[in-house]
């Protein structure tokens, strides 16, 4: 195994993270943002008011995007196992 081959299965491992990740993330990140803006408009400051709705958001997103996460880990999986012969050889 090469230190090539080492950097480049990290490259992937990392991108495969960051993709699903940012599918998580990026929904809660938008929420947050609307309900900050709506506590400072209204001169809220309740902690469960930004808290309750990014989690609702990130449950939402992992029941949606459930489907999607586990093909692309499954895949990414699969790829790796079938290049084990290479890597070694």
């Amino acid at each position: 195994m090469t230190p090539d081959s080492v950097i480049s299965l990290g490259q992937q491992a990392l991108q495969v993270t960051m993709v699903i990740v940012a599918l998580l993330l990026m929904p809660a990140l938008a929420v947050g943002l609307i309900v900050s803006m709506f506590q400072a408009a209204t001169q809220i400051n309740e902690m469960t008011l930004s808290f309750i709705p990014k989690l609702m958001v990130t449950f939402l997103v992992l029941a949606l995007g459930g489907p999607w996460i586990l093909a692309t880990l499954l895949d990414f999986m699969t790829r790796m196992f079938e290049d084990i012969p290479h890597l070694i050889g």
